[in-house]
């Protein structure tokens, strides 16, 4: 069933695409951006989380993609990006891209190594700790409502390059070694679930699954106040929010999937399922105190699926939830159940 409110084709979009039939990241893919990012990405452990009352008895772990040097995932994706153009290009040259800011501090380090300039628009309302952490990388930062317009706007103006944050080939590659470090640990999980913003990590994680381990179901979680590849699948188009999105799970707020990734999340997710701000807040508290990792809301949103009872995961199954960040200020309000 599609959701009311009216669809409108975001900028990036191309409306009359056959999705179906676009070309997806590959195992090979995913493998050579490991080897790129040998020396710039590390190799984050899976964390075993205490068992949580009320839930069936599954042995849940947790890749802790928090312990990053940039505190997320999303410097996997944006320096396997950087680093594929320069072996393409013979060399690297400025970018600029936009962000709510974990891919911006990603995206600044992975620049300063190369010894190039990164600008990144940011909205407004960002949160503080991801802006300081941008800059501390090296970045420049642009605070703008438009992101999509400043960001074309200012590459233009500067004859740099653009880098999407998440619809990219490379940058999906660079996600998709979380799952090749998932699978050197537990080679067969039941489930892994991880959550999504504009698709990108859910993409490159269900690539290397559906080669290596089938058998797994990959379930993505999103905010309900910005389910926005949830509302692109249930359209079966590309499509934005009716509304803006919004959630303090400030890493997963992106209006809309983007091409490449929604033609990913159509043939590799197995489920979507969304969850609430006083589910995601509850469970951001119990998965601080279950794991003695501190992460960021946008990381809790996948302990918020499995406690909504929304999925159908036998008793001893064996699930890893990805913890995509843990950018956030320690005394953040909402880490109190």
């Amino acid at each position: 069933p599609r959701r009311p409110g009216a669809r409108v084709a975001t900028p990036w979009f191309d409306p009359g695409r056959d999705h179906a039939l676009m070309d997806l990241v590959t195992l090979q893919d995913v493998r050579d951006a490991a080897a790129r990012l040998r020396d710039t990405a590390w190799p984050t452990p899976l964390v075993p989380c205490d068992p949580l009352p009320g839930l069936p008895s599954w042995n849940i772990l947790v890749k802790a993609e928090n312990l990053q040097h940039t505190g997320s995932f999303k410097v996997r994706g944006a320096a396997n990006a950087l680093f594929a153009r320069s072996e393409r290009e013979g060399g690297a040259r400025a970018v600029v891209t936009y962000s709510a800011g974990n891919h911006g501090a990603g995206a600044a380090y992975a620049a300063t190594r190369l010894g190039i300039g990164v600008t990144v628009c940011m909205p407004p309302a960002s949160v503080p700790v991801k802006v300081a952490a941008v800059r501390r990388f090296g970045g420049r930062v642009v605070l703008t409502d438009d992101l999509i317009g400043t960001t074309r706007s200012l590459a233009a103006e500067a004859g740099s390059a653009v880098l999407h944050p998440f619809d990219d080939h490379d940058v999906i590659a660079g996600q998709g070694t979380v799952g090749l470090e998932i699978l050197d640990h537990c080679p067969n999980p039941d489930a892994v679930i991880v959550p999504v913003g504009g698709g990108g990590l859910v993409s490159g994680v269900g690539t290397v699954l559906a080669a290596l381990s089938p058998a797994t179901r990959i379930i993505g979680v999103e905010p309900d106040g910005a389910a926005s590849m949830s509302h692109a699948l249930a359209a079966g188009a590309l499509v934005s929010l009716p509304t803006p999105a919004r959630s303090v799970a400030d890493g997963l707020t992106a209006p809309a999937p983007g091409e490449i990734t929604y033609a990913h999340a159509r043939r590799l997710v197995h489920r979507m399922v969304s969850v609430s701000e006083r589910e995601i807040l509850g469970a951001w508290a119990r998965m601080i105190a279950a794991t003695r990792l501190f992460v960021e809301p946008s990381a809790a949103v996948t302990l918020a699926a499995l406690r909504s009872g929304e999925l159908d995961l036998p008793d001893g199954a064996t699930v890893v939830l990805v913890a995509s960040g843990g950018n956030a200020a320690p005394g953040a309000p909402g880490l109190r159940e």
